[in-house]
């Protein structure tokens, strides 16, 4: 598959993604805005003004500078450059929030589709906090951080759902490509440990750590792994995306308990 090919793929992705939060938002009474998600100091319209936020500055919006004050989940600058679309839009209505996602993405597809990247490593006119990300990273990114979103909202206000979706497979797949480095260096497993990670609706991740220590994939699932986790597609979610831990979600581990607590407790790969 060529770049422009792979590129192209996460853009439909990301569209889809767009699609289903702002339908979600739109089919939401007034009074579910303001229900607490899982991210600390965030209820559903912040995860929607971020949401807004991030496609409006991709689409080429001037970037926002407000005032953060310090709180308990703004801990370093990009926490704090993440919280300048919450802040900004904090008195923006429902309608507001849900147009602006729209027609910013909507915006930003067209210049997709009308002149779509086709080298992955090059870097894109702009990206948020303009961090220095490729066109690889960039649009893989966004249908995972729009699909995370969404579930936070869904499991805010009790409508789940969309967990068997493109943009589902597609975060799935993307997070559990961290799981060799939590077992390297969040577990600190020693050379010769293995990992599997069967997630209900995927095929069997298996991870390993080589004699200089580095985590990586394994080629094969081994019969017998050092520690083996099985959980439902949600549950790995909430675990790799430091919604909630590991005690509150369903689960069965297999092989080593010690080493499998420490996989456990360092899966949040993002926040």
């Amino acid at each position: 598959m060529s770049d422009r090919e792979r590129l192209a793929g996460y853009v439909n992705v990301w569209w889809e993604a767009i699609d289903s939060f702002t339908r979600l938002l739109e089919a939401l009474p007034a009074e579910a805005w303001a229900t607490p998600t899982d991210l600390p100091g965030w209820d559903v319209h912040a995860c929607a003004a971020h949401t807004a936020h991030l496609e409006a500055v991709l689409s080429g919006a001037p970037e926002e500078t407000v005032e953060i004050e310090a709180g308990p989940h703004i801990a370093s600058l990009a926490q704090a450059y993440t919280e300048q679309g919450v802040v900004s839009r904090r008195d923006a209505t429902p309608d507001v929030l849900i147009n602006e996602i729209r027609e910013s993405a909507t915006k930003r597809r067209t210049f997709l589709l009308t002149d779509p990247p086709e080298d992955g490593s090059e870097l894109p006119p702009k990206t948020p906090g303009d961090i220095p990300w490729t066109w690889e990273t960039l649009l893989r990114n966004r249908p995972l951080d729009v699909w995370m979103h969404e579930q936070d909202v869904r499991r805010a206000v009790g409508r789940p759902g969309g967990l068997d979706t493109a943009p589902a497979q597609h975060t799935v797949d993307y997070l559990l490509e961290g799981m060799g480095m939590v077992l390297a260096r969040r577990a600190a497993a020693p050379p010769g440990s293995t990992l599997v990670v069967v997630i209900e609706g995927s095929e069997p991740a298996a991870f390993g750590i080589s004699d200089s220590g580095r985590g990586g994939p394994l080629p094969d699932v081994p019969a017998d792994p050092t520690v083996q986790l099985a959980m439902d597609r949600e549950s790995f979610v909430l675990l790799a995306g430091g919604r909630r831990p590991p005690e509150s979600v369903h689960l069965t581990v297999a092989g080593d308990a010690d080493l499998a607590g420490r996989i456990l407790g360092g899966m949040a790969i993002t926040p």
